[in-house]
C-alpha cells in the first residue's frame, strides 16, 4: 500500500472513506446497515474509536474518526472491516434470509477475494480508506457537512438530518441511532 494512504497521525482526526468493492450497493438493505452501526458502536465502546461523523451510503462509508490514547485507528479500521466482512458473507450465505442478489454478490465478492492474499474467499471492503488528516476546524467543518450531503447530493433526502444513517441527526440535535463523540 502506498504511504498516500496511510494513517500518519493515528490519534489526529481523519476523513476516511471505506468503498465496497465493485461499489455494490450492498448497504440498501436495513440488515446490511445494521451490521454496520452495530460494528461501529462496538468499536467506540470497546476499541478505542472516536466517531466524530459519518454516513453510511448504499455502497460506502464515510467517517470522521480518530483513536483514543493508546488505540491506533488503522487497528480499529481493520477489525471493523475484517469483522463486518465475516457478518455480511455470514447473512448473504444463510439461505433462510431472503436475498435475490445472493449469488451475483457473492460471485463479485468472492472474485476480489482470489486476488486477497489474507482471505481468498470474500472480500467486502476494498482495501484503502483515503485517509486525509484533518488539521483545521475549517477543513474539519468542510467534511462533516460534504458526508451529511452526501445523501442529499443523491437524491435521497431533501435535507440530511433525514438521512438516518448519518450523524447530521446528532449534530442537529435530533434522536439518532448512534451516539457520536462531538467535535464541538
Amino acid at each position: 500500500m502506498s504511504l498516500k494512504y496511510r494513517i500518519t497521525d493515528q490519534q489526529g482526526i481523519n476523513f476516511l472513506t471505506c468503498t465496497t468493492v465493485g461499489w455494490i450497493d450492498i448497504f440498501t438493505r436495513p440488515v446490511y446497515k445494521d451490521i454496520i452501526i452495530d460494528s461501529l458502536k462496538f468499536c467506540r465502546e470497546k476499541k478505542g474509536l472516536l466517531l466524530h461523523g459519518y454516513v453510511l451510503m448504499p455502497n460506502h462509508l464515510h467517517l470522521i474518526a480518530s483513536a483514543q490514547s493508546g488505540h491506533y485507528l488503522s487497528d480499529i479500521l481493520r477489525d471493523f472491516k475484517k469483522y463486518t466482512s465475516v457478518e455480511v458473507k455470514k447473512y448473504l450465505n444463510d439461505y433462510q434470509n431472503p436475498e435475490s442478489r445472493r449469488e451475483w454478490m457473492n460471485s463479485i465478492f468472492g472474485l476480489a477475494g482470489q486476488d486477497n492474499p489474507a482471505n481468498k474467499e470474500f472480500q467486502l471492503w476494498k482495501h484503502d480508506n483515503h485517509p486525509i488528516a484533518l488539521y483545521s476546524i475549517e477543513i474539519i467543518k468542510q467534511k462533516l457537512e460534504y458526508i451529511h450531503l452526501n445523501p442529499v447530493r443523491s437524491c435521497f433526502v431533501a435535507v440530511p438530518e433525514h438521512w438516518l444513517y448519518s450523524s447530521a441527526t446528532n449534530y442537529a440535535k435530533l434522536e439518532s441511532i448512534m451516539e457520536i463523540d462531538y467535535l464541538w
